[in-house]
């Protein structure tokens, strides 16, 4: 394994002359070249060349590229799995399955756009004889945007950064990258990077197609978004950093979409008939789906809400008792154990929260907590919709049908919303299905929602503050339409047309 600890620019390995050090949890800290403005300005520049014979290239020739970059990552495993797992103390298993999403995803998206669907060609042939006015030839395709900016995410350091969904499905529609890499996993990124460049280099591709900044700094991140020749940026994070982002792109001369994923509580309703039959069995698999990964999921289900009552309190007590079992895991960074104290004392210090299951969390590790509110309290204290990331739950108890569906009603976006049920609660479940269809962008059944399926169907998204853009996806192949535009070509002769629609 060869660390350079330099930047990736436009095939180019490139150095600094500040730098920062990293934090495993394991093993010695590395220095890694630290991002500015001007370093953010060479790899867009070379992106928006790159543009030029990328964004006009092939469908065959960019579906070979992404099956290039899916077999470079997976020549490099063992090394990925080393130094993924000693930068973010996620275990080997977790990092294993997670490089076969991230190349699964790859070659989901060069099948995708050979099949051609995603481009939406549409024509209206002329009708020149049509009165009392007649019709132009009108055909339409969906063409790439430009330069696309990424943020890697801290929490899955290979399907959500380097070359993670949003780079996939950027490349895709024949859009070059520029990813601003995660302090946290700087040499995970890295390594990724490589084997895009190896990629890059059996494929003739331009270099500029792909580039990478490390930074552990603000003034990347805002350098790439802000920068004139980015037409789009992809980000996963918190709601903090990705609203300064969004604002950013907003404020820009001319504004540009940033399609952030800023996280979700993502509430189950426990129905009463599921409840009083399954409750114990419930209460048990939302533990293991609140603790995987050490909550560090953006689906990690914090809240429960269902009937106050006898079953209510069984419940409350088998979850404890789950919980307890479950020892402190290492976080991701010692900055995201440390918001987890805060948002867990936050939570705990709020008026009419009773604490079910404490638990002693130091350092970098975080440990699982679960509270108990009334349906009132929840509703009164806005403090306790906010995400807590990690594994730390609140069990909402209501007092009735309609403090229930108040509490629905008062949800910000999310998502994911789950509804628990069994045959007999249908009928309150269709009252409830609606108000949550307006709340999350993936609606589930008597599941958790913690693993989420890379597939034509799938929406990994929502209202704010679950993302900036409810209209779109970071996740599937619908995600490729956040980096295309629709153009209409009127009475274009077919040998000026994209070969797309000749």
């Amino acid at each position: 394994m060869n660390i350079t600890g330099k930047h990736l620019i436009a095939g180019q390995w490139v150095e600094a002359e500040e730098t920062f050090a990293s934090q495993p949890v394991t093993g010695e800290a590395r220095a890694y070249a630290q991002g500015t403005r001007a370093h953010v300005d060479a790899a867009v520049s070379a992106a928006e060349d790159a543009f030029w014979s990328y964004g006009y290239s092939s469908t065959e020739a960019r579906a070979a590229f992404l099956n290039a970059i899916a077999d470079e990552i997976e020549a490099r495993g063992a090394d990925l799995t080393a130094i993924g797992t000693a930068e973010t103390g996620l275990p080997e298993a977790r990092l294993n399955g997670e490089r076969g999403r991230t190349t699964g995803q790859l070659r989901l998206f060069a099948s995708h756009i050979l099949e051609g669907a995603y481009l939406d060609r549409r024509h209206d042939e002329a009708l020149p004889d049509r009165a009392p006015l007649p019709r132009p030839d009108l055909k339409m395709v969906q063409r790439p945007v430009g330069p696309v900016g990424v943020f890697g995410a801290s929490n899955f350091p290979l399907a959500f950064s380097t070359a993670g969904g949003d780079t996939a499905s950027a490349l895709a529609a024949g859009c070059p990258v520029v990813v601003k890499g995660h302090p946290a996993h700087p040499g995970t990124a890295e390594l990724v990077a490589q084997a895009i460049a190896a990629a890059i280099e059996r494929c003739g591709v331009h270099p500029g197609v792909f580039s990478l900044v490390q930074s552990n700094s603000r003034e990347a991140g805002e350098a790439l978004v802000t920068h004139p020749l980015i037409q789009a940026v992809g980000f996963t994070g918190s709601l903090a950093a990705g609203r300064s982002l969004f604002d950013l792109c907003a404020a820009r001369p001319t504004p540009i979409p940033f399609y952030g994923e800023l996280g979700s509580i993502n509430p189950t309703f426990l129905l009463p008939q599921a409840l009083k039959a399954r409750g114990q069995a419930i209460a048990e698999g939302w533990a293991g789906s609140l603790t995987m990964g050490a909550g560090q999921f953006c689906t990690n289900p914090g809240v429960v809400v269902t009937l106050a009552g006898e079953d209510a309190r069984g419940f409350a007590d088998a979850a404890a008792a789950a919980l307890s079992k479950v020892g402190p895991q290492t976080m991701l960074t010692d900055g995201i154990a440390a918001s987890y104290r805060s948002g867990r004392a936050a939570v705990a210090g709020t008026a009419g929260v009773e604490e079910l299951m404490a638990a002693t969390c130091e350092g970098r590790s975080g440990a699982p907590y679960l509270y108990r509110v009334s349906g009132k309290t929840w509703l009164d204290a806005r403090v306790l919709a906010e995400e807590v990331f990690g594994p730390l739950g609140i069990i909402v108890e209501a007092a009735d049908r309609d403090e229930m569906k108040a509490i629905a009603k008062a949800l910000h976006g999310q998502l994911t919303c789950t509804l628990q049920m069994d045959e007999a609660d249908h009928d309150f479940a269709r009252e409830l299905a609606p108000i949550l269809e307006r709340k999350a962008g993936r609606l589930l059944a008597n599941g958790f929602p913690t693993g989420v399926e890379v597939s034509d169907a799938m929406v990994h998204g929502g209202p704010y503050p679950a993302s900036t853009n409810f209209g779109a996806t970071s996740v599937g192949t619908l995600a490729i339409r956040r980096f295309l535009r629709p153009v209409c070509y009127q009475n274009m002769p077919d040998q000026l047309l994209p070969q797309e629609l000749r």
